[in-house]
C-alpha cells in the first residue's frame, strides 16, 4: 500500500496517509475540519539494492601482474 501526502489549502497543515490504492482521497483536515485537503506529489521510496553485482568491483576485471618494464631497475 502506498503511502500518500495530504496538505490543506485553508491551514497549510500536511501529513502522511498509508492508504490502499483504490482507497478514495481524503477531503476534511484532521487539523482545522475544513474540506480543503489535497494530495500532494510525492517522492516514492527509495531503491534499494540487494545481493551482488551492484558494486563497481563486481564488474572489473582483475588486474595482470605488472610488466617487466616498471620492475624498477636503474641503468649504471
Amino acid at each position: 500500500m502506498p503511502t500518500y501526502v495530504y496538505g490543506c489549502h485553508k491551514c497549510d497543515h500536511t501529513f502522511e496517509k498509508f492508504q490502499p490504492i483504490s482507497a478514495s482521497p481524503l477531503r476534511k483536515c484532521p487539523k482545522c475540519g475544513h474540506m480543503t485537503l489535497h494530495r500532494l506529489p510525492a517522492t516514492g521510496g527509495g531503491l534499494v539494492f540487494k545481493g551482488t553485482g551492484f558494486y563497481e568491483t563486481d564488474y572489473k576485471h582483475k588486474s595482470e601482474a605488472p610488466s617487466s618494464s616498471s620492475s624498477g631497475s636503474k641503468a649504471s
